[in-house]
């Protein structure tokens, strides 16, 4: 509401709008971000508890993974929204560090409340924040190492350190010999000492229940639940095929709208079925001329089409994922074809050394395999149910893009809170060389640092306090170079190299740059405006279901009932 110059009041708002500014919507921001990070502090290090969600279809969600819980938990706050996407981000850019973001941001936050107390504007927390992630980018640059990608036995270790807070870890290693393996089959160098690796395009899982967790394999080749058209009169298994990839149908293509066709004379009605009879004959002699072994297509293929490609000796699968075509024409060679005229003996894939169909649990699966350097995948898992697959499968997932991130980017720090150890050390001794208000915000970055060797600590029951002075006055002793940190099995300080606990530059890096990015950007906000759209009050009268027209939207509730 405002007031014009009479006096008169003019309402801008709805009636059913409510409005916060200034301190009290900084503080409904840090509150939210607090609760977001509470939910999932629990989750961090290698005793980290589970949690069991029910997701929208009625199923159950068992996992530790960060991104995992917060996905599905449904909020009404502005400001924990904005947490939870912290999450998804950290998850796309680097795969790992999901949970460490959210606590580490929930710090950030948290921090900042006395210094809003204390009327310190915050463009100068920002500012002091800004600051200090800068100098701690610099400060991780001086403690990273470089690594040797070729090296396999340092890569499972620091791929094993990543899956050791995971479900998986208890199956030794694994689920790292598949991330490695996975990995390294589809790394292409694109020159320039680049490297590309689509994990997300060309490693497919493929989760089947049944069978025993240790008959998880990488394929050297790909895999889909598929089989051939006519299972008595087609081969199921050939070695060294030649495969022809097509996406488009080998059947007589319908008119695409509504078609009309007259016809004065019976003969004329036989002449059309011979027309459609001789196109479809005539693909499948311009297939059969390249002497293919299999014929896959993305579309439909028609019984008659069926009939001849069987008289010419050749298997056929159909309707198959654009995604499953591109990685067999990676894996074998082919060229996807667009129209069957245009097939050339170049299109051919000849790099399969086998293709065959078996049957695995109910169904059927058709394996493309023994390739020659394939660049794509399928990595099969297998285990008791499927709530125990989807975890395997998002701790593979999280492998795979540490083994990805070390290898584009072979730099390594030390694990189990040493870093942010290190890190919280460095800052508070620069923080007394900076002037003016700046160094209070300033350090408190460096506090917040400590809240991951805290947690880890906390979740496996040892006393916190002794632990972190220790830990406090070993970093303080051996200077910027220390390596120790917290066991996570055992709450004790360990040297983490000795222990061989590492972490990839890159995640650690990202997980900083999110966190106090986000904290700066949640305390700038002054105004939070929320209300409910018409629709939505007349749905709630109806119903009964919640607030009614005149009700106000609490946006001090941070999470939903």
């Amino acid at each position: 509401m405002a007031t014009n110059m009479g006096g008169q009041p003019v309402f801008v708002l709805q009636n059913n709008t409510k409005r916060e500014t200034g301190r009290k919507a900084q503080e409904g921001n840090i509150a939210a971000a607090k609760a977001v990070a509470d939910i999932i502090r629990t989750t961090l290090g290698p005793r980290s508890m589970l949690k069991m969600l029910l997701d929208a279809q009625g199923g159950i969600v068992l996992t530790n993974d960060g991104n995992a819980i917060l996905r599905e938990i449904d909020v009404v706050h502005p400001a924990a929204k904005a947490m939870i996407d912290l999450s998804r981000t950290q998850d796309e850019e680097v795969g790992d560090g999901t949970t460490s973001v959210i606590i580490l941001a929930g710090e950030m936050m948290h921090l900042a409340q006395p210094f809003i107390e204390k009327r310190i504007h915050p463009t100068v927390v920002v500012r002091g924040y800004t600051k200090a992630l800068h100098d701690a980018i610099d400060i991780l640059d001086e403690i990273a190492f470089p690594i040797d990608v070729n090296d396999r036995q340092q890569m499972l270790n620091i791929v094993n350190s990543c899956i050791g807070t995971k479900f998986t870890h208890r199956f030794g290693n694994l689920m790292s010999e598949l991330a490695l393996d996975a990995v390294n089959c589809v790394t292409v160098d694109v020159g320039g000492g680049k490297l590309d690796i689509d994990i997300k395009k060309y490693a497919k899982v493929e989760k089947i229940p049944g069978g025993d967790i240790q008959d998880c394999r990488v394929l050297k080749g790909v895999m889909f639940n598929k089989d051939v058209v006519a299972p008595g009169r087609m081969k199921r298994r050939i070695e060294n095929p030649r495969i022809l990839l097509m996406d488009c149908p080998l059947e007589y293509k319908k008119g695409e709208n509504q078609t009309n066709v007259e016809i004065s004379k019976e003969e004329d009605w036989a002449t059309l079925l011979q027309m459609e009879e001789d196109w479809i004959k005539r693909v499948c002699d311009q297939i059969a001329a390249l002497k293919p072994d299999l014929v896959v297509t993305e579309k439909g293929l028609s019984d008659l089409a069926m009939h001849y490609l069987a008289k010419n000796n050749i298997a056929a699968i159909r309707r198959l994922r654009k995604t499953d075509n591109n990685r067999i024409a990676r894996c074998s060679g082919a060229t996807i074809v667009h129209r069957a005229e245009e097939a050339k003996e170049s299109d051919i894939g000849t790099k399969a050394g086998l293709f065959k169909v078996e049957k695995l649990g109910d169904e059927y699966f058709s394996f493309v395999v023994d390739c020659e350097d394939p660049k794509a995948c399928s990595i099969i898992l297998r285990g008791a149910s499927k709530d125990i697959l989807n975890e395997v499968e998002r701790n593979l997932v999280d492998a795979m893009g540490v083994a990805r991130n070390v290898a584009l980017e072979p730099k390594l720090l030390p694990g189990g809170g040493a870093c942010e150890m290190a890190l919280a050390h460095m800052l508070s001794q620069k923080a007394d060389k900076i002037e003016g208000v700046e160094q209070w915000p300033y350090r408190a970055v460096g506090q917040g640092m400590e809240v991951i060797p805290r947690t880890l600590a906390q979740n496996c029951g040892a006393n916190v306090i002794r632990t972190i002075t220790k830990l406090r006055a070993k970093h303080a002793e051996d200077g910027m170079l220390s390596t120790y940190g917290i066991n996570g099995h055992t709450g004790e300080i360990t040297d983490m190299k000795a222990l061989g606990v590492w972490e990839p530059y890159a995640v650690k890096a990202q997980t900083l740059k999110t966190a106090v990015e986000a904290a700066t950007m949640l305390l700038r906000i002054d105004d939070i405006v929320s209300g409910i759209g018409k629709k939505k009050t007349e749905q709630l009268q109806q119903g009964k279901s919640g607030p009614d027209e005149d009700a106000e939207v609490d946006s001090e509730m941070a999470l939903a009932d």
